[in-house]
């Protein structure tokens, strides 16, 4: 057995192969994966695994309820200070369930390879290795539950046409189990943003930009290729600050396709805390841009024209336009009504009807919509709160790409996750500066200088706001064909 490195926790094994004989629990070597019938295409599971001693049995056993089990298990658990080796300990070795489709059987390794410099991408490499003469590796987090079909429709589609390289399932979070209003608010949010997500996926030809590690199912053939034409030696690589969305484009790139399953849905574990979702967001964000930004960083060379960046692109440049029509209507707002030049008109209200409407649709999209996602879509207000927070997150992405700071978003996650750092506050901070700022040199012009910026400013956000509502009833016109996200 190989050695995780010298940094390995002293007392565990570096690289367990664990095998829980099924009628007396007693431990023995186990040396392969149960046969499974040639016919069918052969399937390794690799889940990376960080302090996830509170999940990782929830993943484990909803992957053995899958009504097509993988042909074998690897929990890779790297890094952990907590209980994750021990508890997925009790789940290694053999299992056997019976499923509509006749009896199946899998296996499940566990391995704690100890300290792990490249962190999850080290784990899913060191998954790989161990899966590789397989036809499929299918790529789960451990924070993630498949619904029991999921696994199944995702070979079905990948195993339906040898162009697929990869595909990821529709992503919800699992809102059942929440405490406190704050991460009631915040999981709703995410809620919507990974659905109207997924549809945009779905409804383009059901293209996946980002064949997310939460649960996808990946071509060996199609990893093997990528290995060739990047000169990599090994599929995923610490360049980026999105593992995953770097490989998707590199798949892409080897002339395979990227898709996004019509029927297979999985939960993913949800940022509870306004600290921990801006770790989050920052570190999608910024890997994102680093992505799309042209020129050379490192290792990393920026790809503006490759075809799986487009929605980014898009998403960004909707991003600018709220941001210019809420700090621009918030701004003319209050000038007007400091030197009482204010006049309602009714217009000003179909833009916000607009986008309740879309917001209830996109409630309406989802698989598993309950009472609080329509709330929130349709009170206005909450989803407009999570837009405000979402912005934050998008200016404090581009701040640290253009200022260059060296810092690890992987490391700042993890402890925003541990409660630890502050900097989620900072875009509030600098709202409250910049708006004091404008408010202070607002006060000191003259009432004609005033007048003369009202008298620009609101037809220009007018033409915005027209454009911007025209396109929110676009989408929300749109027919979903079927699908749910």
């Amino acid at each position: 057995m190989t050695s995780g490195g010298d940094g390995a926790r002293s007392g565990a094994a570096t690289d367990q192969f664990v095998r829980l004989d099924a009628r007396d629990g007693e431990q023995a070597p186990l040396d392969q994966a149960a046969d499974q019938p040639d016919q069918r295409p052969t399937i390794g599971c690799v889940i990376p695994a960080y302090n996830e001693a509170e999940t990782i049995g929830g993943v484990l056993d909803s992957l053995l309820m899958q009504t097509r089990l993988p042909d074998v298990i690897h929990v890779i658990i790297n890094n952990t200070t907590d209980e994750s080796v021990e508890v997925a300990s009790h789940y290694a070795g053999p299992h056997e369930r019976m499923t509509p489709s006749g009896k199946q059987q899998t296996v499940i390794y566990v391995h704690d390879i100890g300290k792990n410099p490249d962190k999850k991408v080290g784990a899913l490499n060191y998954g790989y290795g161990l899966v590789e003469s397989m036809d499929y590796l299918l790529g789960v987090d451990g924070d993630t539950t498949p619904e029991p079909d999921a696994l199944e429709h995702l070979v079905d589609e990948i195993s339906s046409d040898d162009r697929i390289g990869g595909i990821s399932a529709i992503y919800s979070i699992d809102d059942s189990a929440l405490d406190g209003w704050t991460a009631k608010f915040l999981i709703a949010g995410q809620r919507a943003q990974f659905s109207a997500f997924n549809m945009q996926n779905l409804l383009k030809g059901r293209n996946m930009a980002v064949l997310g590690g939460q649960f996808s199912i990946f071509s060996t053939t199609a990893l093997r290729e990528v290995l060739r034409t990047t000169h990599q030696r090994t599929p995923w690589v610490n360049d980026s600050e999105v593992e995953d969305s770097l490989l998707s484009l590199q798949i892409k790139s080897a002339g395979y396709l990227t898709k996004i399953s019509a029927r297979a849905y999985a939960h993913v574990g949800g940022m509870t805390t306004l600290r921990a979702l801006d770790a989050q967001q920052v570190k999608w964000n910024y890997g994102a841009i680093d992505l799309m930004w042209p020129g050379q960083r490192g290792d990393t060379r920026g790809q503006p024209f490759h075809p799986n960046l487009r929605l980014r692109w898009f998403e960004h440049g909707s991003m600018v336009l709220n941001m210019l029509t809420r700090l621009g209507f918030m701004l003319l707002l209050a000038g007007s009504l400091s030197i009482s030049a204010f006049v309602f008109s009714p217009w000003w209200l179909i833009p916000p009807a607009v986008a309740i409407w879309l917001n209830f649709r996109v409630a309406r999209s989802m698989a598993f919509a309950n009472r609080r996602d329509y709330v929130f879509g349709s009170t206005l207000v909450l989803a407009e709160l999570y837009m405000w927070i979402r912005m934050g997150h998008f200016v404090r992405a581009w701040w640290k790409f253009f200022s260059s700071q060296q810092t690890d978003n992987w490391a700042a996650q993890a402890a925003a996750e541990r409660g630890k750092g502050s900097s989620y506050l900072y875009p509030f901070l600098v709202l409250a500066v910049f708006l004091a700022a404008v408010a202070a040199v607002w006060l000191q012009l003259p009432i004609d200088l005033q007048s003369d910026v009202l008298s620009v400013g609101w037809p220009v956000l007018g033409v915005l706001t027209v454009l911007q509502t025209a396109w929110m009833a676009l989408k929300a016109l749109r027919r979903y064909r079927g699908y749910k996200a």
